[in-house]
């Protein structure tokens, strides 16, 4: 910093440096900012997260639907399963045909999502790969 003394006998002279002190102070109220929020913006964890595609599903007889309604039951295409046990035994039977049948899971709106993953893990430990979700198609506006 610089500082302007006047000597004595000298009329007072105009002072034609530049007081950066108020441009220190804000520079590091920022720089104190920055260093606070870029460990919040920045992600520790490096994800590739999912783009939103529309794919129509190819309808096959081999396809497997179940359906979720809000109450948690599962039907398998349109037929009630009665319990998870029972459904766990009818993917493991799917399971080992060539080639294996996809799951599409149908879950209403309103179910929990408990009851969902309980499907998606059954089909886990049945042994099938492809998993789809069935959703409505999203509405464009006109």
């Amino acid at each position: 910093m610089s500082f302007t003394f006047a000597v004595e006998g000298e009329e007072d002279e105009v002072v034609s440096s530049i007081n950066t002190t108020p441009l220190v102070d804000v520079m590091l109220v920022l720089l104190i900012i920055f260093l606070i929020t870029i460990p919040v913006v920045v992600q520790t964890v490096k994800v590739q997260l999912p783009r939103e595609a529309n794919v129509p599903t190819q309808t096959k007889p081999e396809n497997i639907v179940v359906s979720i309604n809000r109450d948690g039951e599962i039907f398998w295409d349109q037929v009630l399963v009665p319990d998870m046990q029972r459904l766990l035994q009818r993917l493991k039977t799917e399971a080992v045909k060539v080639p294996q049948p996809e799951v599409h899971i149908r879950g209403d709106t309103e179910a929990r999502y408990e009851f969902v993953g309980k499907v998606v893990f059954a089909c886990q430990r049945a042994g099938i790969i492809k998993v789809g979700f069935i959703t409505e198609p999203p509405v464009r506006g006109g």
